[in-house]
Parts: C-alpha cells; structure tokens; sequence
C-alpha cells in the first residue's frame, strides 16, 4: 500500500491552518476551512469521548484549548460538542462532522493520540470509533500514531487505509515514557510489522539513518512541525513533505 501523489503534493496545515490572530483555533471548523481554501492537505488529532465518539481534539485535557477543565475522555460527544475553543467560536468537532465539512477536497492525515499513556497495547475503542468513520469516508485519508500498536490495531480494522508511524528522536527528558520504550521506539523498529507505508518524523531528527534507511526502501517521508520556510527549505532534504504551521506554505505540483 502507498501514499496517493495528494499527499506528496500538498504541505499538511497542523491542526488545520489554526491563527488566533484570525480567530482560527487549531482543530477548529475554521481552521480547516482555511486549509481548504488554500489547497493545504489537513493532519488532526483524534482523542475519544466517554460515550466512545472519535473527537477531533489534540490534548487529554480541555484545559489549554477551552476554557473548560478535566479530561476529555469523561466528557460525552454531545457535552464536548457545546464547548467552545478558545480564540474563535467554534466547538470542539467530531470526526464525522470535520469529514463531512472537508468533503474529500483536501488529503486528510489522521493521528490516533495514544490512549495507553505508555505506548502499550492497551487500546482499542479510539480505534474502532475511528476506524467506523474512515471505512465510510469517500476522500483521501490516511492514519497514524505514535503508538505502533494503534497503527497495527488500524491494520486490522480498516487495512484498505494508508496507515504511518508518527516518529521521534525520543529524547529521554521529551516524553513521559521509561528509558527502555524510548530506546526501543527511536529505531522505528515496527514499521514493517504495522504494515506502514510512511512515517512523519521530528524535523530536528530528520538526518537519522534510519529515517534514509526507510526512504530508500520506498516509505514517505513527511516530518512535524515546521514552523518557517527556511526550516521546510531544509527539511525537503530529507523528507519528501512537510506539516507546517505559523506560515503560508507553498504547493508543490
């Protein structure tokens, strides 16, 4: 399985094409709207709602984005579907809902927010919600997580849909992880096992061996996040796409 020439072509907006400034707050419907209008492809974060919704959201907790408190899993689809996000005035989206404003006119990069809060294999229903709505989804889509068992749970749940590991230099004092599982994942050691066919690695790791190693052996190679042109310049060395925000990036043909 491969990547469609969409998501070679068109920057990935993180989040949406998200400015506060504009009142565009990241995973929002105008940040989206905004990807839309200038051609950009899309990556949003999926977290689930106590009712088992795929929510599209980044954090655990509501805290930053809202001005609501506590955990987003405690909450139901509908509770968190009358929250607003701060900087705009739009409400915290489900997958459906964001899907269906896309409409398929821009590629869509999926990530899975690890529910294990390890990188274990204690998963699945996050999975499933989202899995329920992508087999459905007529667009361009493709999934990913930083857990590589997420990405193997996907696999099973929707194999027809491209699927990539989300990929680290894992630096001990960055994640909230022992010693041994950063050591482990930093190699990108499933990717073969998950049947992955891309992975989107730390800009400020992109020259590691292993992400050359995987390039060569035909994977796409997209990183995060880039913040500025000079920094996408330098990274379409290594990478063959980026996921930017902070500036209005430029398609490629």
């Amino acid at each position: 399985m491969t990547l469609s020439a969409a998501f070679y072509r068109a920057p990935f907006a993180h989040r949406g094409f998200h400015d506060l400034s504009e009142g565009r707050s990241e995973n929002s419907a105008a940040a989206f709207a905004a990807a839309v209008q200038r051609g950009y492809g899309i990556e949003l974060d999926v977290q689930l709602s106590a009712d088992g919704q795929a929510m599209v959201f980044h954090d655990y907790a509501l805290d930053r984005l809202t001005e609501a408190k506590g955990p987003v899993r405690l909450l139901s689809a509908a509770d968190l579907g009358e929250i607003t996000l701060k900087g705009g005035s739009d409400k915290i989206p489900t997958l459906q809902a964001v899907l269906d404003q896309i409409a398929g006119r821009v590629p869509v990069l999926v990530e899975i927010k690890d529910q294990d809060g390890g990188m274990g294999d204690d998963l699945g229903p996050l999975e499933e919600a989202t899995a329920k709505i992508l087999n459905a989804y007529g667009g361009e889509v493709a999934v990913m997580s930083f857990n590589p068992h997420a990405v193997a749970r996907m696999a099973d749940l929707s194999p027809q849909i491209p699927r990539g590991i989300v990929t680290s230099a894992y630096r001990y004092h960055d994640w909230p992880l022992s010693r041994k599982t950063c050591d482990h994942l930093r190699e990108i050691p499933d990717y073969d096992r998950t049947g992955a066919c891309f992975i989107s690695h730390e800009m400020n790791d992109l020259s590691r061996p292993r992400v050359a190693e995987l390039r060569k052996a035909g994977a796409m190679v997209n990183c995060w996040t880039i913040r500025t042109p000079e920094a996408e310049a330098e990274a379409r060395a290594y990478a063959d796409n980026v996921t930017f925000e902070g500036y209005d990036a430029r398609t490629h043909a």
